[in-house]
């Protein structure tokens, strides 16, 4: 049973894909399927996400004509919401990686604390370090915080989908304006986040 839906929009992401879904499929937290959106890569990355979908089940794959990380992100959400009895949503960009904690940590404070949606720093690292020696604070330290205080904290990463676990509900009457080519996520995640009643950072 999953708690969680991991979306991935993927698109020309072959170096980074696999590494991407490594860390997702490593996660400490074990309540989670991953739902990969092929956008219309025109490179390996189909291959790769179907390749995986039947190694793991956990693993879902949408393939679609490429319409941008808006339509490829509204894709997922639509299959959570049809497919999935998780109750929350996060957003990995495919050329990323996660800590093997993320899903965990993410989870217990978004629960602990009744909260709507959790928020995590990020950090660089390059394609040689491991996420495993990577330092975590404690989760002890979680807080709630207001948008607005998030925003000035976070003003680098706080418009963009990932670090974060939202409630599934947050998304029950949103989706991604399909129409804009860059900067998609700042509409979509001020939106959700100042309409939320409780934020765990």
């Amino acid at each position: 049973m999953s708690e969680i839906s991991v979306i991935v929009p993927v698109y020309k992401v072959e170096k980074d894909l696999i590494r991407c879904i490594d860390s997702i499929l490593s996660q400490t937290f074990s309540g989670f399927d991953i739902i990969l959106i092929d956008d219309g890569s025109p490179d390996r990355c189909p291959k790769i996400c179907d390749e995986y979908a039947r190694k793991d089940t956990r693993v879902h794959v949408i393939h679609q004509k490429n319409q941008g990380p808006s339509a490829a992100r509204n894709a997922g959400i639509d299959w959570a919401f049809k497919n999935s009895s998780s109750n929350y949503l996060a957003f990995i960009d495919s050329d990323d990686c996660i800590h093997p904690q993320y899903l965990e940590r993410l989870y217990y404070a978004i629960t602990q604390n009744n909260a709507e949606v959790s928020v995590c720093k990020h950090q660089y690292i390059s394609l040689q370090e491991s996420l495993e020696d990577t330092p975590l604070l404690g989760i002890l330290h979680a807080y709630t915080i207001s948008a607005e205080d998030l925003m000035v904290m976070q003003a680098s990463s706080f418009n963009y989908a990932w670090a974060k676990l939202f409630s599934k509900h947050c998304f029950e009457e949103l989706r991604y304006p399909e129409n804009i080519s860059f900067g998609e996520d700042n509409i979509i995640i001020f939106k959700a986040l100042f309409e939320c009643k409780k934020i765990v950072y």
